[in-house]
């Protein structure tokens, strides 16, 4: 029987975190990286940007390739080129070098998207609980990303963020080719017949469509939120500093710890329900942001209740976009994740411009568009899978 230790989980889970950290480091010291460079704090917000977009080009061109080859073997590739982006960004010189190491640690750092397929693999009972545990230690390298950044900006500046990530990913790199068999590829041709085999699952599966739109707006609003949270607190009346900005991010941790019960639910069948409920959550945060400008207590609030409400998001999508076929799973995974970090991207660029043009109001306005619009998605959602059900058996969900 196929299975996989407690101490291989945690090597896995470890991993994914720590990789995918390097994302959102950028977010809680932006302004420490404009001063360091002498630019503007618009300009400096372009390095959060192209991180998630280095991000959702390596999940399309880089994570199908998990159905190809050794998934063992690709993940030391993508480690390696991560920390050469690394040390890239913590040596960077001129304005030009630091926006292209941005964009190549957002494109390594899809080492989690292809742990977590591999995990799926590795498992024939308990899928569904592996690939959550691992997923939790997604969530908690994206929450503490930003209280590890903030830190280590305060005590000892910014580019030793990036220096102690790349011996942090070396270390996971030397576990990951410790103790794990290897899974025969399933899929034979070539690599770009690959990549159009990818673009297929879209068209293949309506339920990937729907979740990779839902995905997409409720990511895009996180995004647009901590991107532009980091230029709201530094500012009048607040003027906090990287360390005490990154702090927000501990409270964020709610969302590690409740959103696998949502994953519970759509296990038993109640996905509709589950993502309802996530969005309307995510929507309700963001209003609660907006009618209190000014109020601290409402932005703690609105950390803790969007990112359960994001993650719980995330969380039912992807119990549902792995049980649609095994043997794609890593060119499914990629069609999902592409389309959320390209909503993450979206949403931090568009609330840049909005933070420059009309300030707090002007993005909060358009997180809660975001938010709504998921809502509406599911809503839609739910009343297609009853039209289309009218005639049979009354469903559950």
């Amino acid at each position: 029987m196929a299975s996989l230790s407690k101490t291989q989980i945690l090597i896995m889970a470890t991993t994914a975190g720590i990789c995918v950290a390097n994302v959102y480091y950028s977010q809680p010291i932006l302004n420490a990286i404009a001063q360091s460079f002498h630019i503007d704090t618009e300009k400096a917000g372009i390095v959060s940007v192209l991180s998630q977009i280095g991000y959702g080009v390596g999940l399309f061109f880089l994570t199908p390739i998990g159905d190809m080859i050794e998934r063992k073997k690709l993940i030391l590739y993508l480690q390696m080129g991560l920390i050469v982006s690394l040390l890239l960004m913590a040596f960077s010189f001129h304005i030009w070098m630091l926006f292209l190491g941005s964009f190549a640690i957002g494109a390594f750092s899809v080492v989690a998207q292809v742990v977590l397929p591999m995990a799926a693999s590795l498992v024939t009972e308990n899928r569904g609980k592996v690939v959550g545990q691992i997923f939790t230690g997604i969530l908690v390298g994206i929450l503490c990303a930003r209280v590890f950044s903030g830190f280590i900006t305060s005590w000892l500046g910014w580019q030793y963020v990036y220096i102690i990530s790349a011996l942090m990913v070396l270390g996971t790199a030397i576990l990951m080719q410790a103790d794990f068999r290897s899974v025969p590829e399933r899929f034979n041709g070539t690599y770009t017949g690959l990549l159009k085999s990818t673009i297929a699952q879209f068209a293949r599966f309506p339920q990937l469509r729907q979740s990779a739109i839902t995905g997409m707006l409720a990511f895009g609003t996180l995004s647009a939120f901590w991107v532009t949270l980091t230029f709201y607190l530094s500012g009048t009346p607040f003027h906090y500093s990287a360390s005490s900005i990154g702090m927000f991010g501990l409270l964020a941790a709610a969302g590690a710890l409740i959103a696998p019960i949502f994953g519970k639910l759509a296990d038993k069948g109640s996905t509709t329900r589950s993502l309802l409920f996530s969005t309307s959550l995510t929507f309700l945060s963001i209003l609660l942001l907006k009618l209190s400008p000014g109020a601290i207590a409402a932005v703690w609030i609105t950390v803790i209740l969007l990112d359960i409400g994001v993650q719980a998001t995330q969380v039912t999508n992807i119990a549902i976009i792995y049980s649609l076929d095994h043997l794609a799973n890593s060119r499914i995974n990629t069609v999902y994740m592409t389309s959320y970090f390209i909503g993450g991207a979206l949403g931090a660029f568009l609330a840049i411009q909005c933070y420059h043009i009309g300030g707090w109001a002007w993005s909060t306005s358009l997180m809660a568009l975001f938010g709504l619009l998921a809502v509406f998605n599911v809503i839609l959602q739910r009343f297609m899978k009853t039209s289309g059900n009218r005639r049979c058996d009354p469903i559950t969900n």
